[in-house]
């Protein structure tokens, strides 16, 4: 029995409501750009309240307006229903490599957050919260899921890859394609009910998937009773990991003094020339505040975990939480992911609208599914895939 299946009722784009996932922005301002630019982008939804007629209502008082703007999608063709099809998925830019993944339900009893509970798909990374509060009741004003959560399939990921690469191949014209804002094409064919169904079902499930992006919007399918949940099924040759870099825009103590602190608790500290870059290997992070570069050594816990000792771990716990004094979730502190360049974060720093950026070598892939296999929890926001499955591009209906 496979534990992926078709979507019952899915929703096409017919053109323009592809967007970004609601989380990948370091500015909510940019999110209300979007939306004032293409009113039918599928953010117009999923956050709600930062559209521009919206801006200063919460995301519960805005939802009456998101189920409003997704039946006006739906109304004036926006969207084209299907039923009990799975999607091809590939993603297509110049001098890149194609990405594949495919479009379907899974189950949501599967999911499972640690070594003694069973389940083929493995969430391990820690959360916020309030954020999956939204997604539920988004799903449940809606009754629609607009954002896959994308999954890395680890077992059969090679068959998979030649298989939707096969698909793809010999499928004809997409049933809509799609350009986001780095020039990637994004393109999607049905399948619907027979033998071919059958079996990129089948591979997509051959083995553990690892949620690789949509931690929130997973615990969401939990949190809100979902049998199934909204998936892009993806492989390891899909995939890179991009740098996931922080900026605190209010700092508790003086930036000679931040540096005290770390020398004090070991770390090593030294000044670099220029602005910062990202770390080309992990074990140093860059600091860069008030015009300065500084590269900080961090010292290990003894005794702890590979996963504790990663320079995401060490930054939420020896820079964040024991230097200066702030929890992870706290809104001091922005998760700025690889779409955004080392030269963007220094210039927020420099244009006064935040005082730190912290920037961090990404976590290789190789270490993410070996981390995940090994049910071991890594820190929140610890990696950036690239290329991202898009949202409002296929929707499935819950009701």
């Amino acid at each position: 029995m496979t534990i992926v299946h078709p979507i019952a009722r899915a929703w096409i784009t017919t053109g323009g409501t592809g967007a970004q996932n609601y989380d990948e922005f370091a500015d909510d301002a940019e999110i209300t750009s979007i939306i004032a630019e293409n009113p039918h982008s599928a953010l117009a939804v999923e956050m709600p309240h930062r559209a521009p007629e919206s801006l200063g209502t919460s995301f519960t008082d805005a939802l009456p307006a998101a189920v409003e703007r997704l039946a006006e999608a739906k109304a004036d063709g926006s969207y084209t229903p299907a039923e009990q099809v799975i999607a091809l998925y590939r993603i297509t830019a110049p001098g890149e490599a194609p990405a594949y993944g495919v479009f379907a339900m899974v189950e949501t009893e599967q999911i499972s957050t640690r070594a003694d509970e069973p389940g083929l798909v493995i969430r391990n990374e820690d959360v916020f919260i309030e954020k999956v509060r939204e997604r539920v009741a988004l799903a449940e004003a809606t009754g629609h899921l607009l954002s896959p959560v994308l999954l890395l399939q680890t077992g059969r990921g090679d068959e998979l890859h030649a298989a939707l690469a096969a698909a793809t191949d010999r499928a004809g014209a997409p049933a809509a394609t799609d350009v986001d804002q780095a020039g990637r094409t994004h393109a999607v064919w049905l399948v619907g009910p027979g033998p071919e169904q059958d079996e990129l079902a089948a591979l997509a499930a051959g083995g553990e998937l690892v949620v690789a992006d949509g931690n929130h919007r997973s615990l969401a399918a939990q949190t809100g009773g979902l049998p199934l949940f909204l998936a892009v099924v993806t492989t390891p040759d899909s995939v890179t990991i991009q740098p996931y870099n922080r900026l605190v825009s209010e700092l508790t103590v003086p930036v000679p003094e931040l540096l005290d602190r770390l020398r004090a608790a070991g770390a090593e500290v030294r000044a670099e020339a220029g602005p910062p870059s990202v770390p080309a290997a992990g074990g140093t992070v860059y600091l860069y505040s008030g015009g300065a570069t500084h590269a900080v050594t961090l010292p290990p816990a003894p005794g702890a975990s590979a996963v504790d000792n990663l320079d995401h771990a060490l930054v939420e716990r020896v820079v964040l939480r024991d230097a200066l004094g702030l929890d992870p979730g706290d809104k001091r502190i922005t998760y700025v992911g690889g779409d955004y360049p080392a030269g963007w974060l220094a210039g927020e720093v420099d244009a006064g609208r935040a005082e730190l950026a912290i920037l961090i070598a990404p976590v290789t892939v190789d270490d993410f599914v070996s981390v995940n296999l090994a049910r071991q929890k890594l820190p929140r926001k610890s990696t950036w895939f690239t290329p991202k499955a898009r949202g409002g591009l296929v929707l499935a209906q819950l009701r």
